[in-house]
């Protein structure tokens, strides 16, 4: 027979964290149906992966592409990294249930939580639907790249049915509230939603500051909400949590995990939730998973969710800057990056900024990064690679050696302020953990804020080539099976005789990332970063060639991934 693809010579790290094998792997149509020694088969298409791995596309657990794949079919930045199915509907936050004209409360306040321009929320999704399966259904319209499944969210959910008050602190939903709620959920379930999202974070506010429906609702009426997964036997529960006090470092982790867990033992589901190490907290993380494995001992099956680098504002001269307070900078704010870095070239521009910016000692930066345009991309830093430590070697204010760096780097070079997972010996008791599951990657997302999207990459070249702290083998399994299962995406995840042709061909000698920088590529221009990446060569999506070298070859073969089908 003649295979419609076959991809040869590689080393198949098939998603199990079994030991890496050689052999070629054949797909016709969506699926992989042949992998061994297939020199003597032909076929239509071939991928040459010598010296390569033949890894499962990877499974992006944490997203907010809810609006972007409205206008972005590839799902930038995920689609250099490796990814083919990502989750959609976290931390409570989705755009249905929704109310008839109602689309714009709900995109402020994605806008409000997760700095995506409801602007763009607004004129990049249709709006034709009411229902959270309505929202499938009119995504399954759309062309994909990616496959795409996702969560109802508990804000939308309180939204819906109790309106504006659902925001005040003392709101309480009633019996009846509670039993719309739940029947909403059954309904979003019955459409193929792949669990309940919640929000509890501090950190999630509507736009006039209260914070989002749920953060202060006691956890019975989770409990009440979520028993449609009970009854039906399927579904993920998935939270951003509270983990301190209004006052901000009192830890109320205890109480925060234990209603976690009691609610994934009364429903019998996976509970994933956000999981950082943050320095007010001290070594709460340590105190999560502590308690998740003796909850889990216990009949629960709580799985914190964490990231395998720092998470850092970025700061580009593109868009927010490190000088932005300055008074002489106004006037450059509408200018584009080329205007701005001829601006601070101009000496008597450059010399009031300096001078507006004196009174800014160095110590004030020791924890803002210098991300250089022309060295490696990289996530751990050393005090030598602060824009503090950069002008206290040259003798100069901070102000004037950030103007020297982007002038040397015609204004591309980026500066990260890391505010979670500041400690790598954090970063990897998180990493070995047997409760953890890596996602938090937020695509989508914090667009001139935060880039994370690219954590695969990082992953693979950091942890696994240069460190050693895990094997190959387990991070791939961390970054396809182990969230495949989670979510319950079936017949992906792995490479195996049967399951979707969801593959990446990688060279992990050349993995690299590129420099994050700003495009201006959401409705009316809006900018955002992106991230690209080297050394991952090939990415295959149900069966078809979707990224080569990291240029997308045009085809759209992403699926709407339903909890109810059996196609997976």
């Amino acid at each position: 027979m003649t295979h419609d693809l076959v991809i040869r010579g590689g080393t198949v790290v098939d998603g199990n964290a079994t030991p890496g094998y050689r052999a070629d792997v054949a797909i016709d149509g969506d699926r992989i149906t042949a992998i061994g020694d297939l020199r003597s088969e032909a076929a239509a298409r071939t991928i040459d992966a010598e010296g390569r791995l033949v890894t499962p596309g990877f499974v992006d657990i944490h997203s907010h592409l809810d609006a972007q794949v409205g206008w972005d079919p590839t799902m930038s930045s995920s689609c250099w990294h490796g990814v083919t199915s990502v989750v959609l509907g976290n931390c409570g936050m989705t755009f249905a249930p929704v109310r008839p004209g109602q689309g714009a409360v709900l995109a402020t306040a994605m806008e409000s939580v997760e700095d995506i321009p409801a602007s763009c929320i607004l004129d990049g999704l249709p709006w034709n639907w009411e229902t959270f399966g309505g929202y499938l259904d009119a995504v399954e319209a759309l062309p994909l790249g990616l496959n795409a499944g996702g969560y109802v969210g508990d804000v939308a959910l309180r939204l819906y049915v109790a309106g504006d008050r659902s925001c005040e602190p003392d709101y309480r939903a009633t019996d009846d509230e509670l039993a719309q709620m739940a029947a909403l959920v059954r309904e979003a379930m019955d459409a193929g939603a792949l669990g309940y999202s919640i929000s509890r974070s501090l950190f999630h506010r509507v736009p006039d500051g209260r914070n989002v429906p749920g953060t202060w609702s006691d956890p019975s009426e989770f409990m009440a909400i979520a028993d449609p997964l009970r009854e039906l036997g399927r579904g993920v529960i998935e939270s951003a949590p509270r983990y301190n006090e209004e006052q901000g470092s009192i830890s109320r982790v205890d109480e925060e995990l234990a209603w976690m867990a009691e609610l994934s033992r009364r429903t019998g589901r996976p509970f994933t939730f956000n999981l950082q190490q943050i320095t007010s907290l001290g070594d709460h993380y340590r105190d999560v998973i502590r308690l998740a494995i003796e909850a889990n001992a216990d009949g629960a099956r709580l799985h914190p969710q964490i990231t395998p680098r720092c998470v850092g504002v970025l700061f580009s001269f593109a868009a927010n800057t490190l000088i932005d307070d300055l008074p002489s900078f106004a006037a450059l704010r509408t200018h584009d990056l080329a205007g701005r870095v001829a601006a601070i070239r101009d000496p008597e521009c450059r010399a009031r900024l300096i001078a507006e910016g004196a009174h800014k000692t160095a110590e004030s930066y020791d924890s803002m990064y210098l991300m250089p345009v022309d060295e490696p991309v990289r996530y751990a830093f050393s005090a030598d690679d602060s824009l503090g430590a950069l002008a206290r070697r040259r003798g100069i204010g901070p102000v004037e050696a950030y103007l020297d760096e982007m002038d040397r780097s015609h204004g591309r070079t980026v500066i990260n302020w890391p505010v979670m997972n500041q400690r790598d010996e954090a970063i990897v008791e998180q990493l070995t953990s047997p409760v953890t599951v890596i996602g938090l990657a937020d695509a989508g997302a914090h667009a001139t804020q935060i880039m994370d999207a690219s954590q695969p990459t990082w992953l693979l070249a950091h942890w696994v080539r240069d460190r050693g702290v895990l094997s190959v083998e387990q991070a791939v399994a961390m970054l396809s099976s182990r969230g495949a299962d989670l979510v319950g995406y079936r017949d992906r995840g792995r490479v195996a005789v049967g399951g979707y042709a969801d593959i990446n061909v990688i060279d992990l000698d050349a993995i690299a990332l590129e420099i994050p920088e700003i495009r201006h590529d959401f409705p009316g221009g809006a900018p955002r970063f992106v991230q690209g990446a080297r050394g991952i060569e090939h990415t295959i999506v149900n069966g078809e060639p979707f990224m080569d070298h990291g240029e997308h070859t045009g085809a759209f073969s992403g699926r709407v991934l339903r909890s109810t089908d059996d196609r997976g």
